[in-house]
Parts: C-alpha cells; sequence; structure tokens
C-alpha cells in the first residue's frame, strides 16, 4: 500500500469523526472550549453546518488522495 492511500485513508477516517460530533454532538465534545468559540462566533446551527462542510471537504481530499499515484 502507498503512502498517500494510507493518508488518505486516515483523512476520511478523521471526515467521519467530525460528521460524526455534527450529528451526534457528545457533550463532552461539544463543550470544549473551542466549540464553545465556534457557537459563540457561527450560532449553534452554524457550527453544524460548517462541522458538516468540513467534513464533506476532508472526505473528498482523502478520496483525492487514494486516487492520486
Amino acid at each position: 500500500m502507498n503512502t498517500m492511500a494510507l493518508v488518505g485513508i486516515l483523512v476520511i477516517l478523521y471526515a467521519v469523526f467530525v460528521i460524526f460530533i455534527a450529528v451526534k454532538k457528545p457533550e463532552k465534545v461539544w463543550n470544549m472550549k473551542k466549540i464553545e468559540l465556534f457557537k459563540k462566533v457561527l450560532g449553534e446551527k452554524g457550527t453544524v453546518i460548517f462541522f458538516y462542510i468540513w467534513g464533506i471537504a476532508f472526505v473528498l481530499l482523502g478520496v483525492w488522495l487514494m486516487t492520486k499515484k
């Protein structure tokens, strides 16, 4: 397995984790200072939308890295 494919898989796993956080909003993670700042600036709904966009962007990056030769 080449390195880029491995990095692509790890990036996709990160994206799945980000989307999981946006969907489930686990209390320990959702109440972290960094996310609280996001919620203060973007609002609750804006933060969720940001997480979805971030997750989708990383899925696309992971797929691109996996297909790169």
